[in-house]
């Protein structure tokens, strides 16, 4: 049986190196404060699964839950290291077994009462492997599981599991171990296999298992069962874990100490012609040099623990630690360590390992930063404080630099006093003519320049989009009817929008609604300005004025004619002509104050019968429609009607034109004919309206 197996702990008490997490473990057991479930993280190999089978093991002995268990119950007995396993506690492998078909069945399996023992406890090992479809199959039953049930998670990257599950554990930090504990480890296993293992093996063991009891306990079983009667000797264990002779270190220690060229180059064809790997030889190099400036900076780093050498080769350490000065052994350190990634790979290995070598003799052999040499009685190279050899590079390019700068720096010294005599100061007056674009009026006093800024029109246009909204806060229906509504320009301080439904544009004129408009441009935009909205999406170009258009016919508005001549009569301005006398008897002359007052009140006075209808329209489409709001206008096949053109100018006559008159007669005696009753509904009469007004269409 492999060692790693053989000698796996049985209780808390027989784990190495993991106090932060047995000491409160035990505490919980021994206290009756158990959790459902567990999460044990850490690097592979530190003992998590070990430790979720104890676990597993004092919460169902006979005599628990306990940190001791007896060892003598069925359970114990079939959870002990090499015992047969209990059906009570299942492993499962979330490395292949991590689908959410795996957790429904486990899930499943995991509401049945334990067979024999006082928990169910089900050991997930490598639990960030479960697939998010899996982990949320798995959740239920982790947030609310039986009384019976337990779970424990293993785990190298605990970041990984879905934090659902990760929130409702108890957490357990696993870590490496330290080479005191584990050196305390590796030699109670030898002692309890009855085999001798020379001291100079351990650190070589702890270094190739970098920390992990299991990968330790591994190598060091693989040198056991190669060593001979005598035990595990150091010659043995060198050439089966690929490291460096330890006395190939100490001659390319010493070469580079004392400056010896040959000596290190000769040192790097001997490892070449051992057959060790060029670039471990860099990284055994790189371990001693830190374990001499360790011992530098802690002459107790070996009985401290610092440093892990084998007793017969403590003193070499000490003794090479006093060949190099601080700083030359830590630079050393860092060019070794820069140049360690460059020979993995290599196609040439031995040429950089060469490369470096020369390298860290440069640094060696460079004189000191101040100059001066080696104090007597050491090497040439043990005393001086100097940098590595780049960074003598550096220094020798900055003097050269240096020694090139200071000429032009006199240069300015002497001509210091000549700018003295010259009147060259005194051209400070030059300023003077500065003034002139201070006293230059021209871009201050006229308002262009806030156009340049921004333009008001594009301003508006820009934050139209902004406006209707605005207006919507004030009037949801006015933003509504402002959605086919587009900004034309502007004339005087008023803004001119333009609509394509003129009954729109006339209620969106209406006080309200004006109001809402008015408000919402002075609080986007910050102009003042009057709103009036036509019909017609026409936009006028800068301060161009806006050319009369084509209006359509809008029975409640008032058309106007314009004057036929340019006569100074009164009578002729209004278009109607002066007012006669009932009865025929000459009129008396109307002064043209009295005819615009009469004119007014009167026109409107009469409500005919196709008047009456509009009226009654508009009443039902109040009500066909929410908040009185039109549907806006769709593209129909069916020809547009004609748009209304003003009577062309007559003379003006003594009596007012007929020909309206004869339109409304005609319009009595089609609706009041005894044929020609109309007995449809105001829904009706208020949608043929609309269609032939408004051009809109039936939904």
């Amino acid at each position: 049986m492999a060692l790693y197996r053989k000698y796996r702990p049985a209780s808390f008490a027989e784990v190495v190196g993991q106090e932060q997490v047995t000491r409160p473990l035990s505490v919980a057991l021994d206290s009756g404060r158990i959790n459902h479930a567990y999460l044990f993280s850490g690097p592979r190999g530190c003992g998590k699964t070990s430790s979720a089978r104890i676990l597993a093991r004092s919460l169902n002995c006979v005599e628990g839950p306990t940190s001791t268990p007896c060892g003598v119950c069925p359970s114990c007995v079939s959870l002990a290291p090499g015992g047969p396993g209990n059906l009570d506690v299942t492993e499962l492998d979330a490395a292949s077994h991590n689908g959410v078909e795996d957790m429904r069945e486990l899930r499943d399996r995991a509401f049945y009462a334990p067979a024999d023992s006082r928990y169910r406890v089900f050991i997930i090992d490598e639990a960030h492997m479960i697939t998010k479809e899996g982990s949320n199959a798995l959740l239920k039953i982790v947030e609310e599981p039986p009384e019976h049930l337990i779970f424990i998670f293993a785990t190298t990257e605990p970041e990984k599991v879905i934090g659902t599950i990760r929130s409702r554990t108890h957490h357990y930090p696993f870590r490496l171990l330290t080479p005191p504990d584990m050196r305390g480890l590796l030699q109670r296993t030898c002692d309890a296999e009855g085999v001798q293992v020379e001291d100079s093996v351990f650190p070589l063991v702890i270094r190739a298992g970098g920390g992990s009891p299991r990968d330790s306990l591994s190598i060091l079983d693989q040198l056991l069962a190669g060593s001979g009667p005598s035990g595990l000797t150091y010659s043995e264990a060198v050439p089966l874990l690929g490291v460096t002779d330890s006395s190939l270190i100490d001659a390319a220690i010493n070469a580079v100490a004392s400056g010896d060229q040959a000596g290190l180059f000769t040192c790097v064809d001997d490892v070449i012609n051992a057959g060790h790997d060029p670039r471990r030889f860099a990284h055994d190099l790189l371990d001693r040099l830190r374990d001499l400036m360790v011992l530098q900076a802690v002459p107790d780093a070996i009985s401290l623990g610092l440093v892990e050498a084998p007793a017969d080769h403590q003193p070499v350490l000490l003794e090479q630690a006093q060949l190099f000065d601080a700083r030359r052994l830590a630079s050393l350190a860092a060019l070794v360590n820069d140049q360690v990634e460059d020979l993995r790979g290599a196609t040439s290995p031995r040429l950089l390992l060469e490369i470096m070598c020369a390298r860290m003799m440069l640094a060696v052999t460079a004189p000191a930063a101040g100059g001066g040499a080696a104090p007597s009685g050491a090497p040439a190279s043990a005393g001086a404080p100097a940098a590595s050899a780049a960074s003598n590079w550096r220094a020798q390019r900055a003097a050269a630099k240096a020694a090139v700068a200071p000429a032009p720096a006199p240069v300015p010294t002497p001509e210091a006093p000549k700018p003295e005599p010259k009147p060259e100061p005194k051209m400070a007056p030059a300023p003077a003519p500065k003034p002139a674009p201070e006293s230059k009026p021209a871009p201050a006093p006229t308002p262009a320049a806030e156009p340049i800024a921004g333009d008001p029109l594009e301003l508006i246009r820009s934050k139209w989009l902004d406006i209707r909204k605005m207006v919507g806060k004030q009037n949801q229906v006015a933003e509504i009817m402002l959605t086919e509504a587009k900004v034309l320009g502007l004339e005087n301080d008023e803004l001119i929008v333009g609509h394509n439904t003129g009954a729109l544009a006339q209620r969106l004129n209406a006080a309200n609604n004006n109001k809402a408009l008015v408000s919402a441009v002075k609080s986007v935009t910050g102009l003042d300005l009057q709103v009036r909205v036509e019909v017609g999406t026409v936009p006028l170009s800068g301060s161009q004025k806006r050319e009369p258009q084509q209006k359509t016919w809008q029975p409640e508005v008032k058309q106007e004619e314009p004057d036929p001549e340019p006569e100074p009569e009164p009578a002729q301005s209004t278009g109607w002509g002066a007012p006669v006398a009932l009865g025929g008897a000459a009129a008396e002359p109307v002064k043209s104050e009295e005819v615009a007052s009469t004119s007014v009140p009167e026109q409107p006075a009469p409500k005919k019968r196709w008047q009456e209808l509009a009226e009654r329209g508009r009443e039902a489409m109040k009500h066909s429609f929410t908040g009185g709001v039109p549907l806006p206008p769709e593209p129909e096949d069916e020809p547009e009607p004609e748009e209304w053109a003003p009577p062309a100018p007559s003379a003006p006559t003594s009596e007012p034109e007929p020909q309206p008159e004869s339109e409304e007669e005609q319009m009595i005696e089609e609706a009041t004919g005894p044929a020609n009753y109309d007995h449809r509904d105001a829904k009706t009469i208020a949608m043929e309206m609309l269609t032939s007004e408004l051009g809109a269409r039936p939904l």
